[in-house]
Formats: C-alpha cells, sequence, structure tokens
C-alpha cells in the first residue's frame, strides 16, 4: 500500500500516483506551519526504494530556529545507505551480490538485521514468512527480474528445492548457503526497517515528534503539527479505485508503528484467472483467498510489515488466530463475503475512525 501524508494524515495510493504525490507534496508543505502556531516542523520529501519518503518532524527543543540546519542530508545518506545494503533492484547492493554468489559479499549491520528478524518471524509464523522465496517470485514477475510472469508448473517445482530459510544461514561476515540457486527477496521487510532506521536517528537527535513514513509504512512518534496523535488512513482495497476515494478507516498511531500488506493492486490475469504477489511459500503459488489487505500495529515498523505479509499469506481465519496469539500487535483485516462486499476485522485495542 502507499500513502499520501497530508496535514496530519497518511492516505494509501497506488504506484500511478507519482504526478499526484508530487502535487500534493508542495499542497501540504505550505500547510505545515498553519495548523499550529507555536509548532516547529519540518518535512522532507524525495524517493527511495523504488517508492517515497517522507519524513515529518518538530525542531528538537532547546534549538534555536535560525540556526537550526535540517537533517535532510543525513536522512538522504541513511537512505541511500540502507539501499545499497538491501535493494534487490540495485544490481550493485549487498543483497544483489549475496543473490549472486559473490564471495566477496560481507554482511553489514543492515543486512544482518533483517535476516536475523527474517529468521525469527519465519519460526514464530512456522515458515509462513519466507525471504527465499525470491526464484518463485521472480518466476511470477513480481521480483527483481524482468522477466514475464509463468505460470509453469515443473518450473515451480524445481525452484522450490531452492526455498527455506534453513538453507541459508550468516557465518561471522558469511553469507552461506546449502545450495547456490538460494536467494533472498526481503521486499516484504526492509521497507518498514528503513522507517525505523530514520525514525531511530530522528530520536537520537532529540526530536519527540515525528511521522517516518516510506512508501506506505509509517512510524509515529509525538504529536502531529495540530498538537493530536498522529493519524493515517488506510485505504478500502478497490482494485480500479482512483487515489482518494474511498477509505476504510482512519488509524490513530500513538508511539507506534503501522505497516499494511494487499494483494488487489499487484496482480496480473491469465485465462481470466488473478494471481496476486502474495506466494505460498509451501506451494510455490500465489494465495488465494478473500483476504485482501492486512494492516498490523507493532512497536517498531520492521515487525509490522514483516507480520502484515504473514497475515496476507494466511487468509482471514488463520490471522484471526494468528493475531489472538500476539496481543502485543493491533490490526485490520478487510476482506470481501461471499457477495463480494468489504467487510472488516479490527482487534479490540484498534484506535480507529471507522470511514465506512
Amino acid at each position: 500500500m502507499r500513502r499520501i501524508l497530508l496535514s496530519g494524515y497518511a492516505f494509501s495510493c497506488p504506484y500511478q500516483v507519482k504526478k499526484i504525490i508530487i502535487l500534493l507534496i508542495a499542497f501540504a508543505g505550505s500547510l505545515l506551519f498553519s495548523c499550529r502556531e507555536s509548532a516547529r516542523y519540518i518535512r522532507h520529501e524525495g524517493f527511495t526504494q523504488g517508492t517515497y519518503y517522507r519524513v515529518t518532524y518538530e525542531i528538537p527543543k532547546g534549538i534555536d530556529v535560525d540556526t537550526f540546519r535540517t537533517y535532510e542530508k543525513e536522512i538522504v545518506q541513511l537512505l541511500h545507505d540502507f539501499s545499497a545494503s538491501l535493494s534487490i533492484y540495485d544490481p550493485s547492493s549487498l543483497i544483489s551480490h549475496i543473490n549472486r554468489n559473490d564471495p566477496a559479499a560481507t554482511v553489514d549491520d543492515y543486512f544482518r538485521t533483517v535476516f536475523n528478524k527474517s529468521a525469527e518471524v519465519h519460526k514464530a509464523s512456522d515458515g509462513v514468512f519466507d525471504i527465499t522465496i525470491a526464484p518463485i517470485v521472480n518466476l511470477w514477475g513480481f521480483g527483481f527480474t524482468s522477466d514475464s510472469p509463468e505460470m509453469n508448473p515443473e518450473k515451480i517445482d524445481s525452484l522450490l528445492q531452492y526455498v527455506g530459510m534453513p538453507k541459508i544461514r550468516i557465518e561471522g561476515d558469511t553469507v552461506v548457503k546449502d545450495l547456490p540457486g538460494v536467494m533472498l527477496d526481503v521486499n516484504a521487510i526492509a521497507k518498514g526497517y528503513s522507517v525505523d532506521v530514520v525514525a531511530d536517528f530522528l530520536k537520537k537527535k532529540g526530536c519527540r515528534n515525528y511521522l517516518v513514513d516510506i512508501g506506505g509504512e509509517c512510524l509515529a512518534q509525538g504529536v502531529n503539527t495540530s498538537g493530536d496523535i498522529w493519524r493515517v488512513g488506510v485505504e478500502r482495497p478497490a482494485e480500479h479505485a482512483a487515489y482518494g476515494e474511498d477509505y476504510q478507516a482512519i488509524v490513530r498511531l500513538n508511539n507506534r508503528s503501522m505497516a499494511t500488506s494487499g494483494n488487489y493492486r499487484r496482480f496480473f490475469e491469465i485465462d481470466g484467472v488473478k494471481y496476486a504477489h502474495t506466494i505460498d511459500v509451501k506451494t510455490g503459488y500465489p494465495v488465494r483467498h478473500n483476504l485482501l489487505s492486512a494492516t498490523v500495529i507493532a512497536d517498531d515498523c520492521m515487525t509490522a510489515d514483516a507480520w502484515a505479509t504473514v497475515c496476507m499469506a494466511s487468509g482471514l481465519d488463520k490471522s484471526i488466530e494468528i493475531l489472538q496469539q500476539h496481543p502485543e500487535f493491533e490490526a485490520l483485516l478487510i476482506y470481501s463475503d461471499e457477495k463480494g462486499n468489504y467487510k472488516a476485522y479490527a482487534t479490540k485495542g484498534l484506535d480507529a475512525i471507522t470511514v465506512q
């Protein structure tokens, strides 16, 4: 999911609206200081990891506004370094070298953190979350290769031998694979982690109020420009809806992180059958169920991002079981009933305003 931030709100939007995003960025910037006269907020926007980033923060207490030097350069550098480690679309990145079995590739802190968290969630989800799914994702046309999507049972079966977190590990500063064909796709967790990285930077700088939004994954701390708890909008998952057309809920994000995973934007059709981008690691085929999007709220965005993916891969009933087993999460699951109507399941502690 993608969201637009406007006067304290973040809303989902599809990939195709980058021009709209840019126009709204300019408009939103003009509102930044009009909401609260005493507020001293700054907003930085740009693109990273194939999507947008938007960082809004209040100037740290005790710093003179006239002499304050913004943190934009540092944030841009952080995101550049992050992509240089974990972007599967950058052939020069560390993870790309590891996927190509480059013997000179040595892990850095970014890679190690994502790998270890992925292994943790893999175990906790009984293998549903698995970053070694890259060969299958590429075959279906949703990965980092430019290949056209294929529904080839023989190829799927042959590639499943490379899928499984136990087949890859870190020894010292080196990645060791049981099979050279094992490759990693960290898209389901890295974006959330990049949010945490930027938020941690702001926290260390003494910022108390900020919202970090990278491609729709968010971490909110303190209050927005109006002096209220940050609020983010969850889009109703309609396949062909234009941006700003419909929202399922507005969530109050009180010092927590939020990530959303959905299948209604990224899919293709073969012979009238839709295939979504979330892959079942056990079968190698895209999942097919009535869960349209899963929004998870957690203390950190890397965790929220990974578990939102787990929910989307698991389906509605299993996701509800998972959430009952993890009371540390809040969540909003949007699904379709037998008649195609939108329905929603929310955990009891979710602080949200339902739009419809």
